[in-house]
């Protein structure tokens, strides 16, 4: 029986290894953990999630939405999970965290034809099969033989996480519960409201809190979509209302009025006894955050059971050194996956890992190399990672990825609703053609 390493153990990493068993390959899968931990996990299990426990949006019209409809259909085994151990979240999948990544976990280690060896790859072996789905907190030895692999220098961000808080040290008499616009559940999500007073005291200590400080070998380069607030309120007065503490979409019940700002508070798991700090990544002092944050009315008196911290951020060139299969052009036996590649998001790292774990196969069976139509979003995510012209950064799923309609369409929500009708047509037929699919 073939054999394919996979090295990392995160969401590209699973689905990777997860397809190549299912296609009856021998999978050795290294995870470096517990043997050696990251600045950001916290646990030893698979697909554990060190960020927010939200997948992103599950409506169509939108760029998560349409790519995890489009796993659905290849057969994901991380989207299986999500949806097993959701939590409410308006029209987001959410997660509670400790159960999500134990089921994927337990799916991985009793898989009769995947092998677990925890312990570090310090090097990238050049004559096997390989998937490196090492994710953005490679470990410096291997980071540095992936240098010295794909010929060019790293460039890195920094990810934010945000904190937790206790449900029971909430206030809750200092908002409402409610999804904006009143899509999803009523108790989805908490808003504690701020007024214009309130607002100023908070933008004010938050400008002048003290920051974890850079090394002085780095260069704090964020990406827009998981800015840093103090980073966000920096940028102007008015910023944050147009960003985490918006009050667009969401009525006060109690005066019928728009608030001035808001902070939501959402579901860390299924009892509703834990809830993170929607969109309120920071790289503030311990210290510096339990001041300032409880500066919120809701969180005067919060117990916080996990406060936010920085880490680096590490993805490759993947436009200079990979083919839209996910292969090296130079060792076409190497394959990368995940937010290595310099995709953004945990729907879009797994959904790479299971391109990768398709090709991975395929070249091991001698077969031509496969990526999905350009209409499809994995399709045309992947196309742009590996063909943008200049220096990449980090890119989520998003509808501006697709091609045009061949006809015009004014109204911009029929646009897209269009747009991934096209994508999961297209999807549909491109998996009858081209795979041996996978119900699971």
């Amino acid at each position: 029986m073939e054999r394919v390493v996979v090295i990392g153990g995160g969401l590209a990493g699973s689905e990777a290894a997860y397809r190549l068993a299912e296609e009856g390959f021998q999978v050795i899968l290294y995870e470096m953990r517990p043997q050696r931990s990251t600045p950001a996990h916290s646990t030893d299990r698979l697909a554990e999630l060190v960020c927010s426990n939200t997948f992103g949006s599950t409506e169509l019209t939108t760029g998560a939405g349409l790519l995890k409809a489009e796993m659905r259909l290849l057969g994901s085994l991380v989207l299986r999970c999500a949806e097993s151990y959701s939590v409410p979240a308006g029209t987001a999948l959410a997660v509670d965290r400790e159960l999500f990544s134990s089921a994927v976990t337990e799916i991985i280690q009793n898989h009769p034809r995947i092998r677990v060896i925890r312990e570090e790859v310090k090097k990238v072996p050049r004559d096997e099969v390989v998937v490196v789905a090492t994710g953005p907190l490679t470990s410096q030895d291997l980071a540095e033989d992936i240098k010295e692999l794909v010929g060019f220098d790293y460039l890195y961000f920094y990810d934010a996480i945000a904190p937790i808080v206790e449900a029971d040290s909430v206030d809750f008499t200092k908002g409402f519960w409610g999804s904006r616009y009143g899509k999803g559940g009523e108790e989805d999500y908490f808003n504690c409201v701020l007024t214009e007073e309130e607002y100023r005291v908070f933008y004010q200590e938050l400008l002048k809190a003290q920051k974890v400080p850079l090394k002085d070998f780095e260069k704090a380069v964020y990406f827009e979509g998981c800015m840093p607030i103090e980073a966000l309120a920096e940028r102007g007065y008015k910023t944050l209302l147009f960003g985490p503490m918006k009050p667009v979409g969401l009525v006060d019940p109690r005066t019928g009025k728009e608030p001035f700002a808001v902070v939501q508070l959402r579901k860390e798991n299924k009892e509703g006894t834990l809830l993170s700090l929607v969109g309120f990544q920071t790289r503030m002092t311990y210290q510096e955050q339990k001041r300032v944050l409880r500066l919120i009315p809701c969180l005067r008196n919060a117990v916080f059971v996990r406060l936010g911290s920085m880490h680096r951020n590490t993805f490759i060139q993947s436009n200079r050194v990979l083919t839209p299969f996910l292969n090296m052009r130079k060792y076409p036996n190497i394959f990368f996956a995940g937010q290595i590649t310099g995709v953004e998001g945990y729907v879009a790292s797994a959904a790479t890992g299971i391109l990768a774990g398709i090709n991975a196969g395929r070249f091991l069976k001698g077969e031509d190399l496969v990526v999905p139509p350009e209409d499809t979003m994995l399709g045309a995510l992947v196309r742009y990672i590996t063909s943008k012209e200049g220096q990449l950064q980090p890119m989520s799923p998003v509808m501006g990825l697709l091609p045009p309609l061949q006809e015009k369409v004014k109204d911009k929500k029929l646009k897209r609703e269009l747009m991934a009708r096209r994508a999961l047509t297209s999807m549909q037929r491109w998996i009858e053609e081209n795979l041996r699919v996978v119900y699971i």
